[in-house]
């Protein structure tokens, strides 16, 4: 039974170890996300202003044909996931690398999970946060086996005298 809870618990440990470095790759790539978004977002805006149109009238200018409404639909996207990316990315530049942990709903850019986890490549958690990641994920790791094997426990049989 130990055996099973130390190689779970350093199965946690392993993965959990690597979150500080993904999720530091993944901050840096939302920021890179938010900036591509934002100059689509400000250009809109600026021809609008041009055109004497706030962002939602410009928005209602785009119908009338399949490409225009297309496209207003494209841009209303654009300012949904910019609106999301930029307030994720504040907090997550706010908490450490450590804090990120608790925050893993807040790595929901589809794009830019995808795209960072295809470049990861997992190191030895060398740092600080690497190392305390690795110890919750062996204490993490070592409960869940516990857990898993409670159920298969001999029970000790009561006696009556």
């Amino acid at each position: 039974m130990a055996t099973l809870r130390l190689i779970l618990g350093l199965i946690f440990a392993a993965a959990l170890s690597q979150f500080p470095a993904f999720s530091d790759q993944y901050v840096q790539r939302l920021g890179g996300q938010v900036d591509a978004l934002t100059q689509v977002a400000t250009d809109f805006d600026a021809s609008a202003r041009r055109a004497r149109l706030t962002r939602d009238e410009a928005l209602a200018e785009l119908s009338g044909s399949a490409f225009r409404e297309a496209h207003s639909g494209d841009m209303r996207q654009v300012f949904v996931r910019l609106e999301k990316a930029s307030n994720d990315l504040a907090l997550l530049r706010a908490a450490s690398p450590l804090e990120r942990i608790a925050l893993p709903h807040r790595l929901r850019d589809v794009e830019t999970l995808r795209a960072t986890w295809g470049d990861f490549r997992p190191a030895l958690p060398v740092t600080q946060a690497g190392f305390i990641a690795a110890g919750l994920g062996l204490l993490i790791g070592w409960l869940l086996a516990g857990l898993l094997a409670a159920p298969f426990r001999r029970r000790e049989q009561v006696s009556w005298r």
